[in-house]
């Protein structure tokens, strides 16, 4: 086991999202209008790795099967703004079932955007060996992150249940 010497890439990221709740904006964006901008390059920057993540899938699970599509942005029916990758093969269009999904998404009542797939809810646990356990740390950080994504909004998006959201981004502590 190695220790780590600089905080985790998922946990400067919560950092970063409990300090948009806390600042009332999204990387320096205060309206909607900017907001959607910060998104939309957002979206574009997500492409690449998206894309690569869905394409291994594709080779190592679906054997080169399946089929990657990129739905764009666009307004849903709410109108929020959402884009999709989506990775289809012949076997789950056949069973009815919705594609791999990587979903970015800024809903029309959110502060700012979030990711989500099309049914994420559980990770199977198959772990006989140390190795196992320790190939499951970017899971386990993944899991992690969702729950205290959904804590902090169990609690009305209230960011100080999280202490390291306690400081403004220049590490000067903030009153309650």
């Amino acid at each position: 086991m190695t220790t780590a010497t600089t905080t985790p890439a998922p946990l400067e990221a919560l950092v970063r999202h409990f300090a948009d709740l806390r600042d009332g904006d999204h990387f320096g964006e205060v309206t909607r209008q900017g907001k959607e901008a910060a998104f939309q390059r957002a979206v574009e920057l997500l492409d690449t790795p998206a894309r690569q993540v869905l394409e291994e899938f594709n080779s190592y699970l679906l054997l080169d099967t399946g089929q990657i599509d990129f739905t764009g942005l666009h307004r849903d029916a709410h109108g929020g703004l959402l884009a999709s990758w989506l990775l289809s093969w012949p076997e789950q269009k056949a069973a009815g079932l919705v594609p791999i999904s990587i979903i970015a998404i800024y809903g029309a009542g959110f502060h700012h955007p979030h990711l989500r797939g099309a049914t994420v809810a559980q990770w199977p646990l198959n772990v006989a060996t140390a190795d196992h356990a320790w190939e499951l740390v970017p899971v386990l950080r993944s899991i992690a992150g969702s729950d205290i994504e959904d804590l902090v909004f169990q609690v009305g998006g209230n960011w100080r249940i999280v202490p390291a959201t306690a400081q403004n981004r220049t590490g000067e502590l903030i009153a309650s």
